[in-house]
């Protein structure tokens, strides 16, 4: 078995590794690069292998850092199959199609400015008929599973705990060598979801580090601090604008809310989920209630899908989005998308940055060149639509809210895996993946090495 890495090495986005094994090529995640305008022009880039030569994709969770570039995959040749947990092939269906549509307008709206100085009209990355021909190969498949997808070669998909679907990957061949990817891996004790399953042994570990050199707040302290800046923007009467990605954190601060109804005062708020997409992801979770923790799955008992929260408007079109932002306060406003780098959120933002009642709250991981980054990094002023913002609004990072797991999680992660194989740490920028490989090797005795762009190992 070989390994090649081909995204997300030394950044967190843009996940994709490839597998040879037994004569067979199979990719790991196809993620959309994300960042910066200059950074995002790589997603068009050649892949560094040829899609008409793969076997197989096999997709860890439906973010679309992971599956993003899936019709671009397929567009460039790709036949194969695509194997993802259920709920990740359902997920998957709504952030391509949304990804399809956001490149579609938004190089129509670039070629109108384009044609308007005489130049030649770009092409989408993909379009809506890419990801549908994509979506037509997805493979759903349950956890726990053992599948042979190609004689001698065996697939298992492992709860990761990140969002609804998110898997840890073992694949293995008749010799009995596997490979384990990890994907993401959420925290123990995230809402809704269960804690990620054990995985008992491999010969190779690719490991996510996206915080493996930090530990987050305890839950209550963050539950206080969330609480607290509701109460703050009551006092102030401004509005709370939360970036949030519209499969995970969307459903996790709905959550919240509806479990802090009465002493967050909730109530007292116009709450919009102003997603259409965050809103279709809510009817997925009531269709996999099975795959709820038995918290969650004892709340959905007492109340029909506590998700929808009294107060709350899941707004649809632009024309509602627009009218959001002729509200000056008594709002929370929650949109994608969540490292504010595209997606209705910016619009807020415009709106509300420069207002000093109002409150902006990160909720996850900023991408570097993200405007989400230069926000939490503490940029006096930032440029939206051509305009120059003075950044007046009180800023929050709550970070005992994330989907992935600190450094004290993923150390215990791979705690549960017998013989202290070799770790290739991915999906982290540099100073995360240092300190975890540091401590990998100081408490386990292991192997623990930074992935590099076009690095090949062999297992």
């Amino acid at each position: 078995m070989r390994i090649q890495f081909c995204g997300a090495n030394g950044e967190v986005t843009g996940s994709s590794h490839l597998l040879e094994a037994d004569g067979r090529r199979i990719l790991l995640d196809c993620g959309m690069i994300q960042g910066d305008e200059e950074t995002e022009q790589r997603n068009a880039d050649p892949f560094p292998f040829d899609p008409a030569a793969l076997d197989a994709l096999v997709l860890s969770h439906a973010h679309i850092d992971h599956v993003g570039r899936v019709p671009l995959l397929v567009s460039r040749g790709f036949r194969g199959p695509i194997y993802a947990q259920a709920a990740t092939a359902e997920l998957s269906r709504i952030m391509l199609l949304d990804s399809a549509s956001i490149a579609e307008s938004d190089t129509l709206r670039e070629n109108r400015r384009r044609a308007s100085q005489g130049l030649a009209p770009l092409q989408p990355l993909y379009t809506r008929g890419d990801a549908e021909a994509a979506l037509q190969r997805l493979r759903p498949l349950p956890y726990d599973e053992e599948v042979e997808i190609f004689p001698g070669l065996h697939l298992r998909l492992r709860d990761a705990g990140h969002i609804l679907g998110s898997a840890a990957v073992e694949i293995w061949n008749a010799a009995g060598r596997k490979l384990v990817f990890s994907g993401d891996i959420g925290p123990r004790g995230t809402p809704i979801l269960r804690d990620p399953a054990p995985v008992d042994r491999a010969d190779l570990v690719l490991m996510e580090s996206t915080y493996g050199d930090r530990l987050h707040r305890a839950r209550a302290d963050t539950m206080a601090e969330l609480g607290g800046i509701f109460a703050a923007a009551r006092r102030s009467g401004g509005n709370v604008v939360i970036p949030a990605f519209a499969v995970g954190r969307s459903q996790e601060l709905l959550y919240w809310m509806a479990e802090h109804f009465e002493d967050w005062r909730i109530g007292e708020f116009d709450i919009f989920l102003d997603s259409p997409m965050a809103g279709k992801v809510l009817d997925v979770y009531e269709r996999h209630e099975a795959l709820f923790d038995a918290e969650a799955r004892a709340l959905w008992a007492r109340r029909s899908n506590p998700l929808r929260l009294p107060n709350l408007r899941v707004t649809e079109s632009a024309a509602e989005s627009q009218e959001i932002n002729q509200r000056d306060g008594g709002c929370i406003i929650i949109a994608g998308s969540g490292m504010c780098n595209g997606g209705r959120i910016r619009h807020h933002l415009r709106h509300n940055l420069g207002r000093d009642n109002a409150h902006v709250v990160f909720v996850g991981y900023q991408a570097h060149g993200t405007l989400g980054r230069l926000l939490v990094d503490g940029a006096r002023r930032v440029k939206l639509f051509g305009d120059a913002i003075e950044v007046r609004a009180q800023r929050h990072t709550v970070g005992g809210l994330s989907a992935h797991a600190d450094q004290a999680g993923l150390l215990e992660w791979y705690g549960h895996i017998a013989g202290r194989a070799p770790v290739y740490l991915v999906h982290g920028e540099d100073p995360a993946r240092t300190a975890l490989a540091q401590e990998l090797e100081r408490r386990y005795s292991c192997r623990a090495v930074l992935s590099r762009p076009g690095m090949q190992v062999t297992v």
